[in-house]
Protein backbone atom coordinates (compact mmCIF):
# COMPACT_ATOMS: atom_id res chain seq x y z
CA UNK A 1 0.00 0.00 0.00
CA UNK A 2 0.99 3.69 -0.15
CA UNK A 3 2.02 5.59 2.12
CA UNK A 4 2.51 9.19 0.50
CA UNK A 5 -0.22 11.27 -0.94
CA UNK A 6 0.62 11.33 -3.89
CA UNK A 7 1.42 7.47 -4.31
CA UNK A 8 -2.48 7.55 -2.93
CA UNK A 9 -3.53 9.67 -5.64
CA UNK A 10 -2.00 8.06 -8.45
CA UNK A 11 -3.45 4.52 -7.51
CA UNK A 12 -7.09 6.30 -7.80
CA UNK A 13 -6.20 7.73 -11.03
CA UNK A 14 -4.83 4.32 -12.10
CA UNK A 15 -8.21 2.97 -11.11
CA UNK A 16 -10.17 5.35 -13.36
CA UNK A 17 -7.90 5.33 -16.62
CA UNK A 18 -7.84 1.52 -16.19
CA UNK A 19 -11.32 1.28 -16.54
CA UNK A 20 -11.58 3.78 -19.11
CA UNK A 21 -9.45 2.39 -21.26
CA UNK A 22 -11.06 -0.95 -21.08
CA UNK A 23 -14.65 0.99 -21.88
CA UNK A 24 -12.63 2.39 -25.37
CA UNK A 25 -10.90 -0.94 -26.30
CA UNK A 26 -14.24 -3.24 -25.70
CA UNK A 27 -16.35 -0.98 -27.70
CA UNK A 28 -13.77 -0.53 -30.39
CA UNK A 29 -13.57 -4.52 -30.42
CA UNK A 30 -17.48 -4.43 -30.49
CA UNK A 31 -17.85 -2.76 -33.44
CA UNK A 32 -14.93 -4.47 -35.02
CA UNK A 33 -16.88 -8.06 -34.51
CA UNK A 34 -20.10 -6.55 -35.70
CA UNK A 35 -18.64 -5.55 -39.13
CA UNK A 36 -17.46 -9.02 -39.73
CA UNK A 37 -20.75 -10.42 -38.54
CA UNK A 38 -22.22 -8.14 -41.36
CA UNK A 39 -19.87 -9.22 -43.84
CA UNK A 40 -20.28 -13.27 -43.08
CA UNK A 41 -24.06 -12.44 -43.42
CA UNK A 42 -23.36 -10.30 -46.54
CA UNK A 43 -25.38 -7.97 -45.61
CA UNK A 44 -23.63 -5.40 -47.63
CA UNK A 45 -25.71 -2.05 -46.13
CA UNK A 46 -25.62 -3.35 -42.76
CA UNK A 47 -21.89 -3.75 -42.81
CA UNK A 48 -20.85 -0.21 -44.50
CA UNK A 49 -22.92 1.52 -41.87
CA UNK A 50 -20.93 -0.44 -39.28
CA UNK A 51 -17.96 0.44 -40.76
CA UNK A 52 -18.76 3.43 -40.90
CA UNK A 53 -19.16 3.23 -36.53
CA UNK A 54 -16.17 0.80 -36.20
CA UNK A 55 -13.68 3.46 -38.07
CA UNK A 56 -14.80 5.84 -35.51
CA UNK A 57 -14.55 3.82 -32.58
CA UNK A 58 -11.03 2.35 -33.32
CA UNK A 59 -9.54 6.19 -34.45
CA UNK A 60 -11.08 6.85 -30.81
CA UNK A 61 -9.01 4.46 -29.13
CA UNK A 62 -6.29 5.67 -31.28
CA UNK A 63 -6.55 8.64 -30.04
CA UNK A 64 -6.76 7.58 -26.00
CA UNK A 65 -3.53 6.03 -26.77
CA UNK A 66 -5.75 2.48 -26.21
CA UNK A 67 -4.64 0.69 -29.82
CA UNK A 68 -1.22 1.43 -31.87
CA UNK A 69 -0.78 3.14 -35.00
CA UNK A 70 -0.12 -0.07 -36.97
CA UNK A 71 -3.16 -1.79 -35.17
CA UNK A 72 -5.63 0.89 -36.21
CA UNK A 73 -4.14 0.86 -39.95
CA UNK A 74 -4.22 -2.67 -40.21
CA UNK A 75 -8.22 -2.80 -38.84
CA UNK A 76 -9.06 -0.19 -40.89
CA UNK A 77 -7.56 -1.79 -43.44
CA UNK A 78 -8.97 -5.15 -43.09
CA UNK A 79 -12.40 -4.35 -42.43
CA UNK A 80 -12.83 -2.08 -45.29
CA UNK A 81 -11.35 -4.91 -47.77
CA UNK A 82 -13.58 -7.39 -46.50
CA UNK A 83 -16.65 -4.83 -46.85
CA UNK A 84 -15.66 -3.97 -50.50
CA UNK A 85 -15.82 -7.65 -51.38
CA UNK A 86 -19.42 -8.18 -50.61
CA UNK A 87 -21.77 -8.33 -54.02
Amino acid sequence: MPNMKNAKKKVKVNIKKTASNNDYEATMKNAIKKVEKAVAAKDNEKAKENLKVAIKRIDKAAKKGVATKNYVARNKSRLTKKVNEIK
